[in-house]
């Protein structure tokens, strides 16, 4: 089992930058595929980013490709998502989520732990 806590979320101006962290604490995080999940007000969780447990594979979410990029520290057991160019669009409640399929991909029920989610607002 793993428990994740999420900080570095805020409020930016468009076009700014922000870096989200997912603490995790428990065994084998490195056996873990991470994922950040997304949910804006009265919309459905989505998918933002996931990497697999040694890092070697990532991938994003169409509307944030190229601005957002996921990464993970397996030492420190901690991921990142750092993310550019923010609009107000991405304004969200931006989850870190943990999955102990290594083929994990975009779908909520793939991840089976989460962290409470970190306020993310992005002034127009």
């Amino acid at each position: 089992q793993v428990q994740l806590v999420e900080s570095g979320g805020g409020l930016v101006q468009a076009g700014g930058s922000l870096r989200l962290s997912c603490a995790a604490s428990g065994r084998a995080f490195s056996s873990y595929t991470m994922g950040w999940f997304r949910q804006a007000p009265g919309k459905d969780r989505e998918f933002v980013a996931g990497i697999s447990g040694n890092g070697g594979s990532t991938y994003t979410a169409d509307s944030v490709k190229g601005r957002f990029f996921i990464s993970r520290d397996n030492a420190k057991k901690m991921v990142y998502l750092q993310m550019n160019s923010l609009k107000a669009e991405d304004t969200a409640v931006y989850y870190c989520a943990a999955s102990t399929t290594m083929t994990a991909g975009r779908s909520v029920s793939e991840y089976a732990y989460w962290g409470q989610g970190t306020q993310v607002t992005v002034s127009s």
